[in-house]
């Protein structure tokens, strides 16, 4: 199956389950950035050039997916005194 075709059941998958553009976008490229990460062993630059875009640019994004993923930090309930 080619590219093209591929994409296109998918895109009709994520309108059926109602997933909206932003949401779609999003995924792709967080998913497209850790796959080409995985690629050239977590090295940045290499990773950045093989994705056409500047390696800060790349630090920047791989950081708010990593914040992104991380649980909110819990705040301890005030103890009772009594």
């Amino acid at each position: 199956m080619q590219m093209r075709a591929r994409l296109e059941a998918l895109i009709d998958e994520m309108l059926d389950g109602r997933i909206m553009l932003d949401e779609a976008l999003a995924e792709f490229e967080k998913l497209y950035i850790q796959k080409a990460l995985t690629r050239h062993k977590e090295h940045l630059s290499h990773t950045a050039s093989t994705l056409g875009i500047h390696r800060n640019t790349l630090s920047k994004r791989v950081a708010a997916y990593r914040t992104e993923n991380r649980p909110a930090p819990k705040i301890p309930a005030k103890r009772r005194r009594g």
